[in-house]
C-alpha cells in the first residue's frame, strides 16, 4: 500500500498548486508571527498600564506623575499624560505672559487640552492595532486562495483522465487528493487567523476604553485645580 502524505501531495502537485501551497505558508507564518508578537506586547501593556496608574494616583503633584510617564514606553496611558502634560505646560506659559486671566479664559484653554489627549487616544489605538488587520486579510483571503489551488488542481486531474482515457478511481483520486490538500490547508490558515483577530480586536476596545477613562479623569483633575485657583 502506497504511503501518502502532505509532502508527497505537494511535490507530485503542480505548478499553479504549489505557487498556492507556498502562499498558504506564507500567511500562516505572518499570521502567528503577528499573534505571538501582539501576545507579547499586550502583557507588557497590562503591565506597565498596571503600574504607572498605581504610581499616577499616589503621586503628590503631576511633575512627579510625568516623571514616571517618562520611563514607561509601552503604556498607552503614560502616552496619553505626556501629551497632556507637554499642552499644559504651554497653557502655564501663555497663562504667565498674560497680566489678567478670568475663569472662562482659562476653561477656554483646556478645549485644547482636550483635542490634544483625544489625539493621543487615536494615536495609541493605531499603535496597538498596527498588523492586527493582517490577519482579518489572511482568515478572509486564504480559504478562496485554497480553493483555487483545489479547484486548478482538479481541472488538472479531468485534463490527465482526457489524455488517459480512462476515468477509474485509481487515476482520479490522486489527483483529486492532492487539489483538496489546498482547500484544507487554506482553512488551517484562516480558522485560527480569524479567532485571533477577534481576540486582538476585543483586546483593543478594552485598551480603548481604559485609556478615554484615563483621559476623562486626567481633565477632569486638571479642571478641578483650575477653579479652585480662581
Amino acid at each position: 500500500m502506497q504511503e501518502v502524505n502532505i509532502f508527497t501531495m505537494f511535490w507530485n502537485a503542480g505548478l499553479v498548486v504549489k505557487f498556492v501551497m507556498l502562499l498558504l505558508i506564507f500567511f500562516s507564518l505572518m499570521s502567528w508571527t503577528i499573534v505571538f508578537q501582539k501576545f507579547l506586547l499586550f502583557s507588557k501593556v497590562r503591565v506597565e498600564s498596571r503600574n504607572f496608574l498605581d504610581s499616577f494616583w499616589s503621586s503628590k503633584n503631576l511633575a512627579d506623575a510625568y516623571r514616571t510617564a517618562l520611563e514607561t514606553s509601552l503604556c498607552p496611558e503614560a502616552a496619553i499624560f505626556r501629551s497632556g502634560y507637554a499642552e499644559l505646560q504651554k497653557i502655564g506659559k501663555k497663562k504667565n505672559n498674560e497680566e489678567t486671566q478670568t475663569l472662562e479664559i482659562r476653561l477656554a484653554g483646556m478645549n485644547n487640552l482636550k483635542r490634544v489627549l483625544q489625539k493621543a487616544v487615536g494615536r495609541e489605538s493605531f499603535e496597538l492595532s498596527k498588523s492586527i488587520s493582517f490577519l482579518a486579510t489572511a482568515g478572509s483571503s486564504t480559504p478562496f486562495i485554497g480553493l483555487f489551488g483545489t479547484v486548478w488542481g482538479i481541472m488538472a486531474s479531468f485534463k490527465e483522465i482526457g489524455a488517459r482515457g480512462s476515468a477509474s478511481l485509481a487515476v482520479v483520486a490522486p489527483g483529486i487528493s492532492e487539489a483538496l490538500v489546498a482547500t484544507a490547508a487554506g482553512l488551517a490558515v484562516a480558522i485560527p487567523a480569524v479567532i485571533f483577530y477577534n481576540y486582538f480586536s476585543n483586546q483593543i476596545e478594552t485598551f480603548e476604553g481604559k485609556m478615554e477613562s484615563f483621559s476623562a479623569d486626567f481633565l477632569n483633575l486638571v479642571e478641578r485645580d483650575l477653579i479652585s485657583r480662581n
